[in-house]
């Protein structure tokens, strides 16, 4: 049992770096990859908590990518090489999200909502503020009842609320993953909004612009859905993985090693990973998984 799509602290999860591998080995996994949105600053951290382990650790990263349709996730699994371009591009994606927080806390204020960016800032308890902490506050205001209810009515795409920010065209995203060593794989595919052809020919043009996966297997598939999806990865010769996309308790129904329908994430998936992932040095002779190094 493995598991190919977890958060941590770094971004928007609840558990510390060495905690998720805490969990990780009580689970039973043999292999994780933390995929953190924007921010590789939790991978060291969890790679030294892996070390003695029989537990394998795959550096990894999860980017929005600029889309007109619904909501496009790229990971980047398996990073181990220079990491110095992938942290610059990061850092822009920072600036542009610190700045959509600005102007989503202005548009609340303004729409009578008593919220503050501090507020915000404390939920994260880090450096990355991600629509997921506005939607945690709000719920602790009574503003909504729910995490979901807070994107569904409030800050989710389309919803009064909801502020743009500067994201990565695809086509540097996959360069920028690829240049790390990593493989690019498309997230949760259904939150792209597409069905059938739609999907299908849109899969197709990532595929031709560099992408080389598709998550399959998400909690948020059925298991219908997932075989679907997997049979459409292999039909365009994609590589297929599964992920649990862990936050710890602030989504609590995802459980490590689980994927749709509840169904154990098999080792099966380790096959799109880059066999140097799991060097321990995290380097070939390049960049360190330091990224205060990078």
């Amino acid at each position: 049992m493995i598991d190919l799509h977890t958060h941590s602290t770094a971004s928007d999860g609840s558990c510390t770096p060495e905690r998720l591998i805490e969990l990780a080995l009580a689970a039973g996994l043999t292999a994780i990859a933390l995929t953190d949105h924007d921010t590789l600053d939790g991978l060291p951290r969890a790679r030294a908590s892996t070390e003695g382990t029989r537990l394998r650790f795959i550096p990894g990263v999860e980017i929005e990518i600029e889309s007109e349709t619904g909501e496009f996730h790229l990971l980047g699994i398996g990073l181990s090489r220079d990491l110095g371009p992938l942290l610059e591009a990061l850092s822009r994606v920072q600036a542009a999200r610190r700045s959509r927080n600005h102007r989503m806390v202005e548009k609340m204020q303004a729409g009578g909502i008593p919220i503050s960016l501090q507020e915000v800032t404390e939920t994260a308890g880090g450096d990355i503020v991600s629509r997921a902490h506005f939607a945690r506050v709000l719920v602790s205001k009574k503003v909504v009842g729910s995490i979901d209810a807070a994107f569904k009515r409030l800050i989710g795409k389309g919803m009064p609320f909801y502020e743009p920010r500067a994201c990565l065209e695809l086509q540097e995203a996959t360069i920028l993953i690829r240049g790390a060593g990593g493989i690019p794989v498309i997230a949760h595919p259904l939150s792209l909004g597409l069905q059938g052809p739609a999907l299908r020919g849109y899969v197709t043009a990532c595929r031709d612009k560099g992408v080389a996966g598709i998550e399959a297997w998400h909690p948020n598939h059925s298991v219908k859905e997932s075989r679907r999806l997997e049979r459409l990865a292999r039909s365009l010769g994609m590589a297929v993985t599964g992920g649990s996309d862990f936050h710890g308790e602030h989504i609590p129904s995802r459980r490590l090693g689980l994927s749709s329908g509840g169904r154990e994430i098999p080792d099966r998936f380790l096959d799109a990973v880059p066999p140097d992932a799991s060097r321990s040095d995290g380097s070939d002779g390049a960049t360190s998984l330091n990224p205060s190094e990078a």
